[in-house]
């Protein structure tokens, strides 16, 4: 080969390697920067719970401190929207709840967002609903239901709204044992609880670290849980499932980046969060809370919200019908 044609290949070399070098550079720097996931909810509940055992764990293996903030209000919308607004590179995730993504965009309140603005990255946890009864009253199902039968209407239960998962479950598992109960309508979890040690209250059904306090005080005692299978903590306790069919009841946790993230920092945040998952540390944490652990790919995630949406769809769209306006 000539000198010019050896000069000429040379500089072609140099000049591929420096178009490549920057996308290259790209790739293997994501997280370039701290990880944030917003919770839309105060902290200490369930789903800040879950937000931050993953990011305890996801910090070492994405190399980046991963941080998360709190964005409560407006029946999660204000977080959400925040994070689908978003810069779409993977640094902003939003930890949702059933409420966010399966809920909000069943009701026919506009919303500021839509499940399409959202990447599925991975599914969490899966959370059922405990219902707790005064200290008064039956300590089983059998017996609590057979006592509702005998006075319909007469016993009342707690719900942080008509479209709220915690009523869903509660509407689920009532219905489901043929008995009927008064709504009595609250802004949160907090509330209800004290009512019910309190006496006011004959029945909460609420998410399980809400629900384990309770039963933990001694004013008040589980009854039974609306999940799939018993919660560890309280292994004693039936669920509803048990003693018929199409009981099952439970909110979800799951982390999404906004729309049109790249896909390869989409699979670098999955994989990482898949690892800290296999963490017994993480997964007892949960357990503790009464969640359980799930996982998988982005696109079962997305698979599973979709049946969600369609499970769920009839039910809230009689109970948004009914509510008053």
């Amino acid at each position: 080969m000539e000198r010019r044609d050896l000069l000429r290949a040379a500089t072609a070399l140099a000049t591929g390697a420096a178009l490549a070098r920057p996308g290259l550079a790209r790739a293997a720097a994501f997280p370039s920067r701290p990880v944030t996931i917003v919770v839309p909810f105060p902290p200490g509940g369930s789903t800040d719970v879950a937000a931050r055992s993953m990011a305890d764990r996801m910090a070492p293996i994405l190399g980046q401190p991963v941080l998360v903030e709190n964005k409560p209000g407006a029946q999660t919308i204000i977080g959400a929207e925040a994070v689908s607004r978003a810069a779409p590179d993977g640094h902003t995730l939003l930890m949702s709840s059933g409420t966010t993504l399966t809920l909000n965009p069943l009701l026919p309140e506009r919303l500021p967002y839509r499940p399409e603005d959202f990447a599925p990255v991975m599914l969490v946890s899966k959370l059922p609903f405990a219902v707790a009864v005064k200290s008064s009253l039956p300590k089983t199902i059998p017996d609590f239901v057979a006592l509702a039968k005998s006075q319909p209407g007469k016993l009342n239960y707690g719900s942080n709204g008509p479209t709220s998962f915690n009523n869903i479950a509660a509407i689920v598992a009532f219905e489901g044992m043929g008995i009927q109960l008064t709504e009595v309508t609250y802004r949160g979890d907090a509330q209800q609880l004290t009512d019910l040690l309190g006496g006011t209250l004959d029945a909460i059904v609420v998410g399980g670290s809400s629900g384990l306090n309770a039963h933990r005080s001694g004013r008040a005692h589980i009854i039974g849980w609306t999940g799939d299978q018993r919660v560890a903590a309280t292994p004693e306790i039936p669920t509803f499932s048990e003693f018929g069919p199409n009981m099952v009841a439970q909110t979800w946790f799951g982390l999404l980046a906004p729309a049109r993230t790249p896909p390869e920092a989409v699979m670098a945040l999955n994989a990482a969060a898949r690892k800290a998952m296999e963490a017994q540390e993480l997964r007892d944490r949960l357990l503790a809370e009464a969640q359980y652990a799930a996982g998988g790919s982005p696109e079962e995630f997305a698979t599973f919200l979709r049946s969600e949406m369609e499970r769920w769809r009839p039910l809230v769209q009689r109970l948004a019908a009914a509510a008053p306006r």
